[in-house]
C-alpha cells in the first residue's frame, strides 16, 4: 500500500504570485495581515464619516429651526387682544340651561353606534 505525503502539491510558479506569498504570511501573522487592516479601516472610517453625520444633523436642525421662526412670526398676526371682563360677560349672556344635544354626522360606513 502506497503512503502519501502529507506535504501539498504546489508547483514552483505558484510561490512566486503575490496572492500565494500573501497567503503564506498571512498563515504565520494573521493579526498583523488581516485583523489589524480591518481594525484600522473601521476607526479611520469612524474619524472620516464623523463630518458627513454631523453635517446631517445640522441640516436637519436648520430645517427644524426654519419652521419654528416661521410659525413665531406669523402667530402674532390677525390676533384680538383678550379681555377676561369681555368673555366672562359673553358667557354670562348665553342661556346654558336650554340646549339640545345634536349626534355629528358620520362617514359613509363608519358605525354610528346607534344599537
Amino acid at each position: 500500500m502506497a503512503i502519501f505525503q502529507s506535504k501539498r502539491y504546489c508547483p514552483s510558479s505558484a510561490d512566486a504570485t503575490l496572492a500565494a506569498r500573501y497567503r503564506n504570511a498571512l498563515a504565520r501573522h494573521p493579526f498583523a495581515l488581516f485583523g489589524l487592516p480591518f481594525i484600522a479601516t473601521m476607526v479611520l472610517g469612524s474619524f472620516f464619516l464623523t463630518p458627513a453625520t454631523a453635517l446631517r444633523y445640522e441640516r436637519h436642525d436648520m430645517k427644524v429651526r426654519q419652521v419654528t421662526e416661521d410659525e413665531r412670526l406669523g402667530i402674532g398676526k390677525d390676533k384680538r387682544r383678550i379681555d377676561m371682563k369681555e368673555e366672562y360677560y359673553k358667557l354670562a349672556a348665553k342661556d346654558l340651561d336650554n340646549w339640545e344635544q345634536k349626534r355629528v354626522k358620520r362617514l359613509p360606513g363608519e358605525h354610528d353606534g346607534v344599537l
